[in-house]
Protein backbone atom coordinates (compact mmCIF):
# COMPACT_ATOMS: atom_id res chain seq x y z
CA UNK A 1 0.00 0.00 0.00
CA UNK A 2 1.20 3.36 -0.73
CA UNK A 3 2.32 5.19 1.99
CA UNK A 4 0.36 8.33 3.90
CA UNK A 5 1.40 11.56 3.88
CA UNK A 6 0.99 13.78 6.82
CA UNK A 7 -0.51 16.52 5.21
CA UNK A 8 -3.30 14.45 4.42
CA UNK A 9 -4.39 14.47 8.35
CA UNK A 10 -4.02 18.04 9.62
CA UNK A 11 -7.18 19.54 8.21
CA UNK A 12 -9.41 17.02 9.96
CA UNK A 13 -11.18 18.05 13.28
CA UNK A 14 -9.07 16.98 16.55
CA UNK A 15 -11.42 13.99 17.50
CA UNK A 16 -11.46 12.83 14.00
CA UNK A 17 -7.51 12.63 13.77
CA UNK A 18 -7.12 10.54 16.89
CA UNK A 19 -9.98 8.22 15.94
CA UNK A 20 -8.35 7.99 12.73
CA UNK A 21 -4.78 7.22 14.43
CA UNK A 22 -6.57 4.50 17.15
CA UNK A 23 -7.67 2.81 14.02
CA UNK A 24 -4.30 2.77 12.42
CA UNK A 25 -3.00 1.60 15.33
CA UNK A 26 -5.07 -1.15 14.80
CA UNK A 27 -4.61 -1.68 11.56
CA UNK A 28 -0.37 -2.23 12.36
CA UNK A 29 1.17 -3.60 9.12
CA UNK A 30 -1.87 -2.93 6.93
CA UNK A 31 -0.38 0.82 6.58
CA UNK A 32 2.75 2.23 5.15
CA UNK A 33 4.03 3.91 8.40
CA UNK A 34 7.38 2.56 9.09
CA UNK A 35 7.58 0.90 12.26
CA UNK A 36 10.17 3.58 13.89
CA UNK A 37 11.22 1.03 16.51
CA UNK A 38 14.49 0.57 17.99
CA UNK A 39 17.48 -1.17 16.02
CA UNK A 40 21.38 -1.59 16.28
CA UNK A 41 24.00 -2.89 13.59
CA UNK A 42 27.31 -2.96 14.07
CA UNK A 43 29.70 -4.47 10.61
CA UNK A 44 33.30 -5.39 10.60
CA UNK A 45 33.40 -3.64 6.33
CA UNK A 46 37.09 -5.43 6.02
CA UNK A 47 35.19 -9.06 6.26
CA UNK A 48 31.99 -7.92 6.01
CA UNK A 49 31.06 -9.67 8.95
CA UNK A 50 28.13 -8.51 10.99
CA UNK A 51 29.03 -8.32 14.54
CA UNK A 52 25.31 -7.64 16.07
CA UNK A 53 22.10 -6.74 14.58
CA UNK A 54 18.69 -6.57 16.34
CA UNK A 55 15.92 -5.16 14.36
CA UNK A 56 18.18 -4.54 11.15
CA UNK A 57 15.92 -4.59 7.98
CA UNK A 58 12.98 -2.83 9.99
CA UNK A 59 11.83 0.35 8.60
CA UNK A 60 12.17 3.49 10.99
CA UNK A 61 12.67 7.00 10.25
CA UNK A 62 16.35 8.15 9.63
CA UNK A 63 15.84 11.54 10.29
CA UNK A 64 19.05 13.41 9.79
CA UNK A 65 20.97 10.41 8.50
CA UNK A 66 19.19 11.42 5.76
CA UNK A 67 22.12 13.87 4.98
CA UNK A 68 24.28 10.91 4.25
CA UNK A 69 22.67 10.26 1.21
CA UNK A 70 22.77 13.96 0.41
CA UNK A 71 26.37 14.40 1.28
CA UNK A 72 27.48 11.24 -0.72
CA UNK A 73 25.82 12.89 -3.74
CA UNK A 74 27.74 16.04 -2.94
CA UNK A 75 31.07 14.27 -3.01
CA UNK A 76 30.29 12.61 -5.97
CA UNK A 77 29.66 16.29 -7.24
CA UNK A 78 33.22 17.63 -6.26
CA UNK A 79 34.59 14.34 -7.63
CA UNK A 80 33.33 14.69 -11.02
CA UNK A 81 34.00 18.32 -11.37
CA UNK A 82 30.24 19.55 -10.66
CA UNK A 83 31.20 21.13 -8.05
CA UNK A 84 33.59 23.08 -6.25
CA UNK A 85 34.26 23.10 -2.77
CA UNK A 86 34.85 27.34 -2.87
CA UNK A 87 31.77 27.00 -5.38
CA UNK A 88 28.99 29.33 -3.73
CA UNK A 89 25.63 28.03 -3.76
CA UNK A 90 22.59 30.71 -4.20
CA UNK A 91 20.47 30.38 -1.05
CA UNK A 92 16.22 29.75 -2.04
CA UNK A 93 13.30 31.00 -0.03
CA UNK A 94 12.23 27.48 0.38
CA UNK A 95 16.15 26.60 1.45
CA UNK A 96 15.97 29.47 3.71
CA UNK A 97 12.49 28.50 5.16
CA UNK A 98 13.53 25.13 6.34
CA UNK A 99 13.02 24.47 9.62
CA UNK A 100 15.47 24.21 12.65
CA UNK A 101 18.16 22.99 12.82
CA UNK A 102 19.58 25.34 10.61
CA UNK A 103 22.19 27.66 9.69
CA UNK A 104 19.43 30.76 9.87
CA UNK A 105 20.60 30.66 5.90
CA UNK A 106 18.89 33.73 4.06
CA UNK A 107 17.31 33.77 0.45
CA UNK A 108 19.60 35.42 -1.83
CA UNK A 109 22.13 34.82 0.61
CA UNK A 110 24.94 32.76 -1.07
CA UNK A 111 26.78 30.16 0.98
CA UNK A 112 30.01 27.82 -0.28
CA UNK A 113 30.01 24.13 -1.08
CA UNK A 114 31.95 23.73 1.81
CA UNK A 115 30.16 25.31 4.40
CA UNK A 116 27.44 23.84 3.70
CA UNK A 117 29.41 20.21 4.08
CA UNK A 118 30.27 21.88 7.05
CA UNK A 119 26.96 22.94 8.43
CA UNK A 120 25.15 19.59 7.14
CA UNK A 121 28.14 17.42 9.24
CA UNK A 122 28.08 19.35 12.33
CA UNK A 123 24.51 21.31 13.26
CA UNK A 124 22.86 19.12 10.88
CA UNK A 125 21.59 22.08 8.80
CA UNK A 126 18.46 21.82 6.86
CA UNK A 127 18.87 25.09 5.16
CA UNK A 128 22.18 23.33 4.24
CA UNK A 129 21.08 20.58 3.11
CA UNK A 130 18.45 21.88 0.64
CA UNK A 131 20.80 24.60 -0.88
CA UNK A 132 22.70 21.48 -1.91
CA UNK A 133 19.62 19.78 -3.43
CA UNK A 134 18.41 22.72 -5.29
CA UNK A 135 21.92 22.90 -6.67
CA UNK A 136 22.73 19.71 -7.69
CA UNK A 137 19.03 18.45 -8.51
CA UNK A 138 17.02 21.69 -9.43
CA UNK A 139 14.41 21.10 -6.91
CA UNK A 140 13.92 18.80 -3.88
CA UNK A 141 11.84 16.36 -4.97
CA UNK A 142 14.36 15.72 -8.21
CA UNK A 143 17.35 15.40 -6.06
CA UNK A 144 14.95 13.07 -3.60
CA UNK A 145 14.87 10.73 -7.01
CA UNK A 146 18.77 11.24 -7.05
CA UNK A 147 18.71 9.94 -4.08
CA UNK A 148 16.92 7.05 -4.48
CA UNK A 149 18.85 5.97 -8.00
CA UNK A 150 22.23 6.41 -5.76
CA UNK A 151 20.58 3.98 -3.13
CA UNK A 152 19.29 1.54 -5.18
CA UNK A 153 22.86 1.65 -6.84
CA UNK A 154 24.10 1.06 -2.84
CA UNK A 155 22.03 -1.98 -2.19
CA UNK A 156 19.35 -0.10 -0.08
CA UNK A 157 17.19 -1.99 -0.85
CA UNK A 158 14.69 -0.72 2.02
CA UNK A 159 15.28 2.41 1.81
CA UNK A 160 13.13 5.58 0.09
CA UNK A 161 14.40 9.03 0.22
CA UNK A 162 11.70 11.68 0.29
CA UNK A 163 13.85 15.05 0.99
CA UNK A 164 17.36 16.03 1.39
CA UNK A 165 17.20 16.76 5.17
CA UNK A 166 15.52 14.56 6.98
CA UNK A 167 12.84 16.21 7.97
CA UNK A 168 9.60 14.33 9.25
CA UNK A 169 8.19 12.87 6.44
CA UNK A 170 6.39 9.49 6.45
CA UNK A 171 7.65 8.55 2.68
CA UNK A 172 11.70 8.93 4.33
CA UNK A 173 12.27 5.88 5.49
CA UNK A 174 14.94 2.91 5.84
CA UNK A 175 16.29 0.69 8.12
CA UNK A 176 19.77 0.31 10.13
CA UNK A 177 21.10 -1.97 7.82
CA UNK A 178 20.88 0.30 4.28
CA UNK A 179 21.97 3.01 6.80
CA UNK A 180 25.37 1.48 7.90
CA UNK A 181 25.69 0.42 4.13
CA UNK A 182 25.87 4.27 3.44
CA UNK A 183 28.49 4.91 6.28
CA UNK A 184 30.42 2.69 4.66
CA UNK A 185 30.25 3.57 1.16
CA UNK A 186 31.01 7.41 2.52
CA UNK A 187 34.43 6.12 3.76
CA UNK A 188 35.22 3.61 0.67
CA UNK A 189 34.40 5.74 -1.86
CA UNK A 190 35.25 9.35 -0.93
CA UNK A 191 38.06 8.66 1.49
CA UNK A 192 39.53 12.30 0.80
CA UNK A 193 36.43 13.78 2.15
CA UNK A 194 35.69 11.73 4.87
CA UNK A 195 37.94 13.85 7.28
CA UNK A 196 34.87 16.25 7.59
CA UNK A 197 33.00 13.42 9.54
CA UNK A 198 35.53 14.55 12.30
CA UNK A 199 34.76 18.07 12.70
CA UNK A 200 33.11 18.85 15.80
CA UNK A 201 32.50 22.33 15.55
CA UNK A 202 33.48 25.49 12.49
CA UNK A 203 33.34 28.95 12.40
CA UNK A 204 30.73 30.38 10.38
CA UNK A 205 30.01 34.06 9.63
CA UNK A 206 31.85 34.83 12.73
CA UNK A 207 30.05 32.68 14.89
CA UNK A 208 31.05 29.21 15.98
CA UNK A 209 28.97 26.51 15.23
CA UNK A 210 29.01 23.47 17.42
CA UNK A 211 28.16 19.84 16.42
CA UNK A 212 25.50 17.71 17.77
CA UNK A 213 27.75 14.43 18.24
CA UNK A 214 28.38 14.11 21.91
CA UNK A 215 29.88 10.63 22.08
CA UNK A 216 32.33 11.54 19.18
CA UNK A 217 34.71 13.23 22.21
CA UNK A 218 34.10 10.97 24.65
CA UNK A 219 34.90 7.41 22.66
CA UNK A 220 38.44 6.98 21.66
CA UNK A 221 38.53 6.06 18.12
CA UNK A 222 35.47 7.57 16.89
CA UNK A 223 35.99 10.09 14.02
CA UNK A 224 32.69 10.22 12.28
CA UNK A 225 29.88 9.87 11.15
CA UNK A 226 26.12 11.70 11.80
CA UNK A 227 23.33 12.39 14.30
CA UNK A 228 19.76 12.40 14.09
CA UNK A 229 16.71 13.41 15.73
CA UNK A 230 12.93 13.66 15.25
CA UNK A 231 9.77 13.42 17.15
CA UNK A 232 8.78 10.05 15.22
CA UNK A 233 12.40 8.43 14.67
CA UNK A 234 13.68 8.76 17.90
CA UNK A 235 17.40 9.71 18.55
CA UNK A 236 19.62 8.02 15.65
CA UNK A 237 23.42 7.61 15.30
CA UNK A 238 25.41 6.32 12.72
CA UNK A 239 29.23 5.91 13.93
CA UNK A 240 32.64 4.68 13.10
CA UNK A 241 35.27 4.12 15.58
CA UNK A 242 39.11 2.95 15.18
CA UNK A 243 40.44 0.80 17.19
CA UNK A 244 43.92 -1.18 17.32
CA UNK A 245 43.62 -0.51 13.32
CA UNK A 246 40.82 -2.46 13.05
CA UNK A 247 37.46 0.23 11.72
CA UNK A 248 33.88 -0.97 12.97
CA UNK A 249 30.76 0.39 11.28
CA UNK A 250 27.52 1.02 13.30
CA UNK A 251 24.45 2.45 13.59
CA UNK A 252 21.89 2.85 16.14
CA UNK A 253 17.88 3.89 14.97
CA UNK A 254 15.09 4.82 17.82
CA UNK A 255 16.99 5.62 20.70
CA UNK A 256 14.61 7.27 23.75
CA UNK A 257 17.18 9.54 24.58
CA UNK A 258 20.46 11.36 23.40
CA UNK A 259 22.20 9.50 26.00
CA UNK A 260 20.49 6.54 26.30
CA UNK A 261 21.65 5.74 22.38
CA UNK A 262 25.16 7.12 23.04
CA UNK A 263 25.89 4.77 25.75
CA UNK A 264 24.65 2.08 23.59
CA UNK A 265 26.57 2.92 20.52
CA UNK A 266 29.62 3.03 23.27
CA UNK A 267 28.82 -0.53 24.47
CA UNK A 268 28.14 -1.91 20.66
CA UNK A 269 31.33 -0.47 19.26
CA UNK A 270 32.88 -1.97 22.66
CA UNK A 271 31.53 -5.44 21.89
CA UNK A 272 32.23 -5.23 18.53
CA UNK A 273 35.77 -5.14 18.77
CA UNK A 274 35.66 -7.71 21.31
CA UNK A 275 33.79 -9.94 18.63
CA UNK A 276 31.12 -10.38 20.51
CA UNK A 277 27.15 -9.59 20.08
CA UNK A 278 25.37 -7.33 22.23
CA UNK A 279 22.20 -8.49 24.10
CA UNK A 280 19.11 -7.72 22.44
CA UNK A 281 17.46 -6.83 26.08
CA UNK A 282 20.41 -3.83 25.85
CA UNK A 283 19.83 -2.74 22.60
CA UNK A 284 15.36 -2.16 23.63
CA UNK A 285 16.48 -0.86 26.58
CA UNK A 286 17.94 2.02 25.13
CA UNK A 287 14.79 1.92 22.59
CA UNK A 288 11.55 3.53 22.92
CA UNK A 289 8.45 1.75 23.49
CA UNK A 290 5.32 3.73 23.22
CA UNK A 291 3.88 2.78 19.78
CA UNK A 292 0.91 5.03 20.19
CA UNK A 293 3.56 8.34 20.38
CA UNK A 294 5.46 7.07 17.67
CA UNK A 295 2.41 7.03 15.33
CA UNK A 296 0.83 10.38 16.01
CA UNK A 297 4.70 12.00 16.15
CA UNK A 298 5.11 10.36 12.40
CA UNK A 299 1.16 12.05 11.25
CA UNK A 300 1.88 15.90 13.30
CA UNK A 301 2.79 18.76 10.98
CA UNK A 302 6.28 19.23 9.81
CA UNK A 303 6.37 22.76 11.45
CA UNK A 304 6.08 20.82 15.10
CA UNK A 305 9.33 18.85 14.20
CA UNK A 306 12.48 19.79 15.08
CA UNK A 307 15.21 17.73 13.11
CA UNK A 308 18.34 16.35 14.98
CA UNK A 309 19.35 16.79 18.61
CA UNK A 310 17.14 19.58 19.45
CA UNK A 311 14.08 18.43 21.33
CA UNK A 312 10.78 19.96 21.02
CA UNK A 313 9.65 23.04 23.34
CA UNK A 314 7.39 20.46 25.42
CA UNK A 315 11.08 18.58 26.18
CA UNK A 316 12.80 21.28 27.28
CA UNK A 317 11.31 21.72 30.60
CA UNK A 318 10.65 18.77 31.65
CA UNK A 319 13.64 18.37 33.90
CA UNK A 320 14.10 20.48 36.51
CA UNK A 321 17.87 21.86 37.21
CA UNK A 322 18.96 20.54 33.05
CA UNK A 323 19.69 24.12 30.83
CA UNK A 324 19.42 23.11 26.90
CA UNK A 325 22.22 25.07 25.00
CA UNK A 326 24.29 23.80 21.75
CA UNK A 327 26.08 20.59 22.42
CA UNK A 328 24.52 19.03 25.28
CA UNK A 329 21.44 16.88 25.42
CA UNK A 330 19.13 16.83 28.68
CA UNK A 331 18.14 14.92 30.15
CA UNK A 332 21.94 13.26 31.15
CA UNK A 333 22.16 10.00 32.13
CA UNK A 334 23.81 9.11 34.98
CA UNK A 335 26.33 5.89 35.38
CA UNK A 336 24.04 3.93 37.47
CA UNK A 337 21.43 3.87 34.60
CA UNK A 338 24.14 2.15 32.08
CA UNK A 339 22.66 -0.67 30.30
CA UNK A 340 25.36 -3.12 32.29
CA UNK A 341 27.34 -1.33 35.04
CA UNK A 342 29.72 -4.14 35.60
CA UNK A 343 31.00 -3.71 32.60
CA UNK A 344 33.58 -0.31 31.99
CA UNK A 345 32.66 1.21 28.41
CA UNK A 346 35.28 2.76 27.13
CA UNK A 347 34.89 6.30 27.07
CA UNK A 348 37.36 9.02 27.67
CA UNK A 349 37.28 12.93 27.36
CA UNK A 350 39.10 14.73 24.79
CA UNK A 351 40.71 17.53 25.17
CA UNK A 352 41.76 18.48 22.03
CA UNK A 353 38.92 19.46 19.20
CA UNK A 354 38.42 19.98 15.84
CA UNK A 355 37.83 23.34 15.01
CA UNK A 356 37.05 24.12 10.92
CA UNK A 357 37.06 27.85 9.91
CA UNK A 358 34.21 28.71 7.16
CA UNK A 359 35.11 30.07 3.55
CA UNK A 360 36.15 33.31 3.26
CA UNK A 361 34.17 34.29 0.28
CA UNK A 362 30.97 33.73 2.16
CA UNK A 363 28.43 36.54 0.79
CA UNK A 364 26.13 38.39 3.33
CA UNK A 365 23.02 40.64 3.36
Amino acid sequence: MAIIHSKSFMRMPNRLFFLFAAILLGLGGLVGVAHAGYAAIVIDPTTGEVLSAVNADEQNYPASLTKMMTLYLTFQALQNGKLKVDQDLPVSTWAASQAPTKLDLRAGQTISVNDCILGMVTKSANDAATVVAESLGGNDSHFADMMNAQAALLGMKATHFDNANGLPDPANVSTARDMVKLAMALYRDFPQYTHYFSTREFVFRGQLVRGHNNLMERYPGMDGLKTGFTDASGFNLASTAVRDGRRLFAVVLGGRTASARDNLMARLLDDGFDNRPTPETLVAQAGRTSTTRRVLAALSPISTAEADETAPAHRRTAHAGCTRHRGKSCPRVSKSAHPRPATTTRLAHRKSKKVMLASSGDKHD
